[in-house]
């Protein structure tokens, strides 16, 4: 491969589209533009440079191929220890894909609209619009004949949460209640079964008033046989759904816990930790132990047929450490010391920048008594996974009261709920008394009160309107929350605690 006719082939390919799809061998994809993808020659090498969710990255090319509008290439660095390929495929148009979707969500809105003042009597269509943000959400006005109006939403992308409808609720009702011509008190949340089943748990949650002011109805499916046909057609019609209180919540039958019942360290794993102690620790896992750099899982050790094991890479790329990828394992270990330190080198370099929440919770599970003198880790906390999330930091205080922490490092709208979804599902346990029996601290009790909760971030990355949404939330369920000075990874110190909500 001639390295200078090769480089002039890439580039002329790169110039005939203005975006492109990176696809990884593990099927993760990234839209960039042009002129974020880098070619150059180093050393009669070429150097391929690109953005992903990882940072700036840097590979050589090794192969490369095309296979009619697709770049295909091989990619090595870390002298041949870690390899890669990738597939650029040229994008349509950012503008073409926008108009394409904008139009598919809106016609899916229009049919939510006419379905609503079809059902909904002595009613008129006032407005049928995409919300202006992201054009995810349907924003609908409809009009009685007492001439004050109602406001819906309803997703339309098919990806919101419960916990982004709902703030998403609250933000645009605050104001529309606002509006100097016709303020709207009410907004309706319309959503097909699966997502209302979780979504009406976090409305319980609410307090009374916003509760009142915010409605949840069904976009129910029934299958109905046309009189000219024994085929069955879906009928689409809206039923209102009653709220719950959040004592119907304790109703549910929670899913059973299966915990780890081995939690010592192995060997394997002691000798790893005793190379850098300040900053490797262990979390346990069914399957075995995870051993995290400052957050940063890199290790795996699990006992096979009475013989401890260990994997090591990170993410996806793992290897068995044995005698011949010994000085591999070492080499990852100095990188991880040069690179995921809080003065590293390189910040775009990969080991920095992946995991910054893990990094946070490593950094916390070592100092926790900063937070709070009298607080007590669960060494199995990691266990307690929620949706497609997990609890970042479960803890007991001294006097026997149940913690959630919950750990941002970038602003994120929704966290405030997020915690209070975690809340219900360890409540629910509590209330069984799930945690006692399962000894999630040893043989301390955890005490028979409600479980509170830590919200934790560096000052800057709370989100303007968390305030706001936390103060939306039950009283019954007490948070608060902690500043952490910004310079975090280098001395964790907290600036601010403040009582958000509760007695």
């Amino acid at each position: 491969m001639n390295p200078e006719d090769t480089l002039t082939k890439i580039r002329d390919l790169l110039e005939l589209q203005n975006e492109w799809l990176l696809i990884h061998s593990s099927g993760k994809t990234f839209a960039l533009q042009k002129n974020e993808l880098e070619l150059e020659i180093k050393h009669n090498k070429i150097l391929f440079s690109f953005l992903d969710e990882k940072g700036f990255q840097t590979w050589r090319v090794v192969e490369f191929r095309q296979k009619k509008d697709e770049i295909l290439l091989e990619l090595t660095r870390n002298f041949e220890k870690e390899r890669e390929r990738i597939r650029l495929v040229p994008r349509i148009s950012a503008g073409e894909l926008d108009e394409s979707i904008e139009l598919a969500r809106l016609e899916k809105a229009n049919k939510i609209a006419n379905l609503l003042v079809s059902e909904i009597k002595d009613t008129k269509l006032v407005r049928v619009a995409l919300n202006k943000e992201n054009g995810r959400f349907a924003q609908i006005f409809f009009e009685h004949l007492n001439g004050k109006q109602t406001a819906v939403l309803a997703d339309v992308s098919g990806a919101a949460t419960p916990e982004i409808l709902i703030s998403t609720a609250i933000l645009w009702l605050s104001n529309l209640e606002r509006r100097k011509k016709k303020p709207i008190e009410t907004v309706w949340i319309l959503a097909e079964k699966k997502l209302l089943k979780n979504l009406r748990k976090l409305h319980a949650l609410l307090k009374e008033n916003w509760k009142s002011k915010i409605k949840l109805w069904e976009i129910s499916r029934q299958n109905v046989k046309s009189p000219k046909s024994k085929v069955q057609s879906p009928k689409l019609e809206i039923v209102e759904c009653k709220s719950l209180d959040i004592y119907h919540l304790w109703r549910e039958k929670p899913k059973k816990i299966f915990l780890t019942e081995n939690i010592s360290i192995s060997q394997t794993a002691r000798e790893i930790i005793k190379l850098a102690p300040e900053k490797i620790d262990v979390l346990f896992t069914k399957q075995g132990e995870t051993l995290r750099f400052e957050g940063l899982p890199f290790a795996r050790v699990r006992k096979m047929i009475g013989e401890e094991k260990c994997w090591f890479g990170i993410e996806r790329d793992r290897r068995i450490l044995n005698e011949k990828s010994r000085e591999d394992f070492f080499d990852l270990l100095e990188n991880l010391e040069t690179y995921r330190r809080f003065d590293t080198p390189n910040k775009r370099h990969a080991l920095f920048g992946l995991a910054p929440e893990a990094w946070l919770e490593a950094a916390l599970r070592r100092n926790i008594k900063l937070l709070d003198g009298n607080l007590i880790l669960s060494p199995i906390y990691n266990q307690f996974r929620a949706e497609h999330g997990k609890i970042d930091l479960l803890a007991l205080r001294r006097d026997g009261r149940l913690i959630i922490i919950e750990l941002k490092v970038s602003p994120d709208r929704e966290m405030a709920f997020q915690a209070v979804d975690y809340w219900r599902k360890i409540e629910l346990n509590r209330r069984r008394g799930n945690l006692n029996k399962a000894k999630l601290f040893g043989d301390l009790e955890i005490a028979d009160a409600p479980t509170l909760c830590y919200l934790v971030a560096p000052t800057l990355s709370f989100h303007r309107d968390f305030k706001f949404l936390a103060n939306t939330v039950s009283p019954e369920i007490e948070i608060y929350r902690f500043n952490l000075a910004e310079n975090w990874r280098k001395h964790l110190q907290v600036m601010k605690v403040e009582n958000i909500l509760g007695t």
